[in-house]
């Protein structure tokens, strides 16, 4: 696994090739999942920090879809990181369909059979649903409260069919970590009323 420093250092790697909003939304990810793995036993905090630091860093690629996740997927098992890549395909699905990712679909048929039969596979482990979590609360400022985020996502992409049933697990999983936490996951996350209050647009 890598070290935090070095995942500081592929992301800024990654930013260098394709500057953006990107770089903010993944550190605020990362920073985010610490302070949740830190109140929950058994999670790493510098494990979830990592992986929130590149569950999107196949965006170095460029500006895409879903290809972020195939091509994050790809360049991490490049560099032999099996479980940080698994983030790159897992995290836009709390819900295990690839149809109800919020975006282009510019990958291949054969790309999307082997995404859809990768999640199928694939048994989610908390930091799995950790990651999904704080991409779904993560703005590039900091954090906010989820219902905020995933408007903002749907008024930049659009509307899907299976939007509503994606938004409910969202939901589901963030009970489960304030179950884990004894707590509101917001409590535990900085800025979270201040960033949830700033208009969308």
């Amino acid at each position: 696994m890598l070290t935090p420093k070095e995942a500081e250092k592929i992301l800024k790697q990654g930013v260098a090739l394709n500057p953006g909003p990107w770089e903010q939304h993944s550190f605020s990810v990362a920073r985010n999942a610490r302070l949740i793995a830190e109140k929950v036993e058994g999670m790493d905090a510098d494990t979830a920090y990592t992986m929130g630091l590149l569950h999107d860093i196949g965006r170095r690629a460029g500006v895409t879809g879903i290809l972020h996740t195939l091509d994050g997927y790809d360049y991490l098992m490049s560099l032999g990181e099996t479980e940080i890549a698994r983030i790159c395909l897992t995290h836009s699905f709390p819900k295990k369909d690839i149809h109800t990712f919020m975006g282009k679909f510019d990958c291949t048929d054969n790309q999307k059979v082997f995404l859809q039969d990768y999640l199928n596979k694939v048994a989610y482990t908390d930091y799995d649903i950790l990651i999904q979590l704080c991409d779904a609360i993560s703005l590039p400022n900091g954090a906010c409260i989820m219902e905020k985020r995933l408007v903002d996502v749907a008024m930049r992409h659009g509307i899907t069919d299976g939007m509503i049933e994606k938004w409910k697990a969202f939901m589901n999983t963030k009970k489960h970590f304030d179950q884990l936490c004894g707590c509101s996951i917001y409590t535990l996350l900085p800025n979270v009323m201040e960033n949830s209050y700033q208009d969308l647009i």
